[in-house]
């Protein structure tokens, strides 16, 4: 499921208020159910200030402020959130991974009550969210996503890094050389590891530069890598929704033993299943070990 979030515009959130959107957000995830992936993306993408001056009942104050920031550079934001439903196996994968090299996209465990019980918890996830005040979620249609023949949809803007419609698709270059598309150069950085963030992280920070003695301007902890990044950029952020640690690893600890046993008795490897390779860990297996990691 695709949805178009609208955040409070910036410099105009308290401390509580953030607060708040951080306890939404994680209650929301809760209610989906095990093996589900959250994806928010935030796009930030240079424009030039459009004036609009055609608007009727425009005061002189108001037309003053159209004027005066017409044609100037911003870094023009949208945010998407894309709930996913996967299983146990796919979680798993690494990311050299393609559905392409299977014949169905979707995973064979889905069946139809997994899929109304996941579309009642995404109509859960989008009420708490609403409620919040601050932050509002869009459900976006079949032809907002994929687009249609007079408007490009956002995976064609994606793939094309643009929030405009694009008439074609250039081309893209993931060679070990460089990552380009079209005449756009990619630079691309990853947090993955739990260990590399601080100990103690909280939801904003002070804005020490329009902040006072009297006033407070505060920032999400993100900030940094949000509109307070001059350059064009994507952020993504994924919340991978797993089982406990208890419930979804009780044999880890005697692996070794298990280990063990599998060489003393080669004879067995004849067996159904026993000569199969173990699966290899993926990439954010390590979050597990951390509590209260989602």
């Amino acid at each position: 499921m695709a949805f178009e979030v609208r955040l409070p515009e910036l410099f105009t959130v308290t401390s509580a208020e953030y607060e708040a959107m951080h306890s939404a957000w994680c209650k929301a995830i809760k209610v989906l159910p095990h093996f589900s992936v959250v994806h928010k993306q935030d796009i930030f993408i240079s424009e030039n200030y459009r004036p609009e001056l055609q608007k009727e009942g425009l005061s002189f104050l108001d037309r003053s402020f159209e004027r005066h920031f017409n044609e100037r550079p911003y870094l023009a934001h949208k945010c998407y959130l894309f709930l996913t439903k996967t299983t146990k196996e796919r979680m798993r994968q690494h990311s050299n991974f393609s559905t392409l090299c299977r014949g169905r996209i979707t995973p064979k465990e889905l069946n139809h009550e997994m899929v109304v019980k996941f579309m009642e918890s995404v109509e859960q996830f989008e009420r708490i969210i609403n409620d919040t005040g601050c932050i509002s979620l869009r459900r976006l249609s079949d032809d907002e996503i994929l687009g249609t023949e007079t408007s490009s949809g956002i995976i064609e803007k994606y793939m094309s890094l643009s929030m405009s419609d694009v008439t074609c698709l250039e081309d893209i270059d993931l060679s070990a050389r460089e990552m380009r598309v079209g005449d756009k150069m990619l630079c691309l950085h990853t947090l993955s590891d739990t260990d590399d963030l601080p100990a103690k992280v909280s939801t904003d920070n002070r804005y020490e530069r329009l902040s006072t003695d009297r006033s407070d301007c505060r920032l999400s902890f993100a900030s940094p890598v949000g509109l307070l990044l001059p350059c064009n950029h994507i952020y993504n952020q994924y919340v991978l929704h797993r089982l406990p640690r208890r419930e979804s690893c009780p044999l880890r600890e005697d692996g070794p033993q298990h280990e063990q046993s599998f060489q003393v008795q080669p004879q067995q490897r004849d067996q159904q299943g026993m000569d199969r390779p173990l699966p290899e860990r993926g990439p954010f297996l390590r979050t597990d070990k951390r509590p209260g990691a989602l």
